[in-house]
């Protein structure tokens, strides 16, 4: 069941105004696409938490009711206050059902791998998120990677994915997504400088007084 939220237009704009929406548990939020190029609007900042907390997250899609007019949306962007972690704005993008969207997909490891497990290796998590394009309606809430019979020096990649027909991704299919590495190699320290035995080093200021030296003993041209 598609959840629907009320918005209300607004007409004021500024920080003032802002503040004292929230002050209300109310947001500012614009709406992109559609008819008009953006559309500023007030909703309810619970309603905005529950859809974030929600299993789909960010690539909920949902209906907003706008004078009576219901729309299919979905999060364009949210701004959260980083000091003291409040909602402050939000962003929604108009959808039709039947084009593709692009959202981010987090992706999900299942098992622990052979390498890890019995082999001592270690497992590097690389690419975290996967950019896809699809239907609204058949974005999936995570891509779900079974990483278990991996070994140490084994990598998966984006090309490795089964995702369903009508999934397009976006990403390098060499790009891996996890990869399984050796304690040693993860340890190993950077390589030191080959010192040649016998060889002196010389600070930088002895070096001057030394070509100075040089230059003086040199005959002058008459």
């Amino acid at each position: 069941m598609t959840l629907v939220i009320n918005a209300e237009t607004r007409k004021e704009t500024g920080k003032n105004v802002a503040g004292r929406l929230r002050k209300q548990g109310l947001v500012p939020a614009i709406l992109y696409g559609g008819k008009t190029a953006s559309q500023p609007l007030t909703l309810k900042k619970k309603d905005i938490i529950e859809i974030l907390k929600s299993e789909t997250g960010e690539n909920t899609i949902f209906r907003v009711t706008i004078d009576s007019e219901e729309k299919d949306v979905m999060l364009k962007e949210v701004q959260i206050n980083p000091v003291t972690d409040e909602l402050t704005h939000v962003d929604l993008i108009e959808i039709s059902m039947d084009k593709p969207v692009r959202v981010s997909l987090p992706i999900e490891l299942i098992g622990e791998p052979v390498g890890v497990k019995t082999e001592g290796g270690v497992a590097d998590f690389l690419l975290r998120e996967l950019d896809v394009e699809c239907l609204p309606r058949e974005i999936p809430e995570s891509v779900k990677i079974d990483i278990s019979n991996l070994h140490i020096h084994q990598s998966f990649k984006v090309q490795n994915l089964g995702l369903p027909a009508g999934i397009k991704i976006d990403a390098d299919p060499n790009a891996a997504i996890v990869v399984i590495s050796s304690v040693a190699e993860e340890a190993a320290p950077a390589p030191a400088e080959e010192v040649i035995e016998g060889a002196e080093t010389k600070e930088p200021e002895l070096i001057r007084k030394e070509r100075k030296k040089e230059e003086e003993e040199q005959p002058k041209e008459s």
